[in-house]
């Protein structure tokens, strides 16, 4: 074989790969793209949506043969804000392109802790944190006092965010630092929760990322910085994809302590305060112990799992919830990655690359929640609905679907949409009547109906 035919074979073999592979690896195929909706955000003491300039989720995702690159802004299609806590900071634009590795890795050494700051990314390019909000004991006593921060305090006794930023976290469960919108939680909003433990969506009303479902396996909802997926708080009960559908447990658990002079380790530290009103268990980190007896999940929050998008399994992340659906530590990631971090925000690609285009319909992929289908399929829940009927779509929405709630005299009593870029919708149905209801489901290609009950 001459020359020129080996190279041209060579370069056919290569495009091939990267086809097959382009079909296959979810840290490509699953991200929101847009190219058409922008952000959007809420002031205090307005319940009307403020349209921004910036487009939502993520704009390009390319490839190499070992990484792949996602820009994005960092800010999602559903509304933001407001955020109650002093925060006058907004969601805006991060202009950010974040590597990723195609192929993640365990790491056979010390687990590399979370840090402050971005640890991954949400499949609409939003931020994913850990646990911490950057401020420990030492420090917020000091705020307390009316005294000097003098720093960020001596990281003893850290305090836990989704606690103490309660005030300032969106319908969405989210907020800005610096503008960098992100969710130190499972992002889904806190009106659907079982137990409703704010009352921001009553004025600001707003999406979050997926909605919980109980009957069905959660999507994948992000990447963290090792590599490996992050699912929402359902999965299958057994990690080799049997036994049903059960909520995904974190293995941590608060422990039995009215004085913080210890740690879980029985290490002896400065001594934080004691466990009060103003500082309750839950308030810093090191309130909780790791047992794997406790729950489903291991020290990273994560285990090995058959999942939709890796039928033959991986290493995996859930944002754990609590029965009642809050938020359960540690939360999305954490306190340490499981896998080699190599996943950062870069300035520029400095390799050869293909571009995915998720207007491409994959035809050979046979799973579920691909983010790309042309017409992604819906679930309906609860059903009978008691306060809120919610649609969730199994993949990507890339044009506006229309929503209609009909009654059984064939009167429209509620329309809306899912918007392009999206993958829920949901009804407040509380100052509806009980009876039965159709919903109309129209993607303009066709139209589906399902049959709902309000049962309050």
């Amino acid at each position: 074989m001459n020359t020129m035919k080996q190279t041209l074979l060579f370069a056919a073999i290569t495009l091939l790969g990267n086809l097959l592979f382009a079909q296959t690896n979810p840290v490509i195929l699953n991200w929101l793209q847009n190219d058409s909706i922008k952000g959007s955000h809420y002031v205090s003491g307005n319940s009307t949506v403020i349209q921004d300039n910036d487009l939502a989720n993520v704009q390009k995702v390319e490839y190499s043969t070992t990484s792949v690159y996602v820009h994005t802004n960092g800010i999602p299609a559903y509304a933001t804000g407001p955020f109650l806590d002093g925060n006058r900071s907004l969601a805006t634009s991060q202009n950010a392109i974040f590597k990723f590795p195609l192929s993640p890795a365990q790491n056979a050494g010390t687990s590399t802790s979370t840090n402050g700051g971005n640890i991954g990314i949400f499949i609409n390019g939003v931020a994913v944190f850990d646990y911490r909000d950057g401020v420990s004991y030492s420090l917020s006593a000091a705020q307390d006092q009316g005294g000097p921060s003098g720093g960020r305090g001596d990281g003893v006794w850290n305090r836990d965010a989704v606690p103490a930023e309660m005030d300032g976290f969106d319908c969405s469960k989210g907020h800005p630092a610096m503008g960098n919108y992100h969710h130190h939680q499972n992002p889904s909003a806190f009106n659907l929760d079982k137990n409703v433990i704010s009352t921001i969506c009553n004025l600001y009303d707003a999406d979050g990322l997926y909605t919980m479902d109980s009957n069905v396996h959660s999507p994948l909802i992000g990447f963290a910085y090792d590599g490996f997926p992050i699912y929402g708080a359902y999965g299958y009960a057994n990690g080799d994809g049997t036994g049903g559908i059960k909520r995904i447990e974190s293995s941590y658990k608060l422990r039995s302590i009215a004085v913080r002079t210890h740690y879980a380790d029985g290490s002896n530290v400065t001594d934080g305060p004691a466990v009060n009103t103003a500082h309750p268990l839950g308030h810093y980190r090191e309130d909780y112990e790791y047992n794997s007896a406790n729950g489903d999940l291991d020290e990273h929050n994560g285990r090995f799992s058959v999942t939709p998008e890796y039928p033959q399994g991986i290493y995996a992340y859930f944002a754990t919830v609590q029965s009642n659906w809050n938020s359960a530590y540690p939360y999305l990631v954490g306190p340490t990655f499981y896998g080699n971090v190599t996943a950062s925000k870069v300035s520029t690609v400095t390799e050869t690359t293909e571009v995915y285009s998720a207007d491409v319909k994959d035809t050979t992929d046979n799973t579920t929640n691909i983010t790309n289908s042309v017409n992604p399929s819906f679930s309906v829940f609860p059903n009978p609905a008691q306060n809120f009927i919610a649609i969730q779509a199994s993949g990507l929405v890339k044009s506006n679907i229309a929503i209609d709630l009909i009654d059984m005299e064939g009167s429209i009593v509620r329309s809306s949409a899912i918007k392009q870029g999206s993958t829920i919708w949901y009804l407040d149905t509380q100052t509806l009547y009980n009876g039965t209801y159709v919903l109309r489901i129209n993607s303009g290609e066709e139209v589906t109906t399902r049959k709902v009950v309000i049962q309050k």
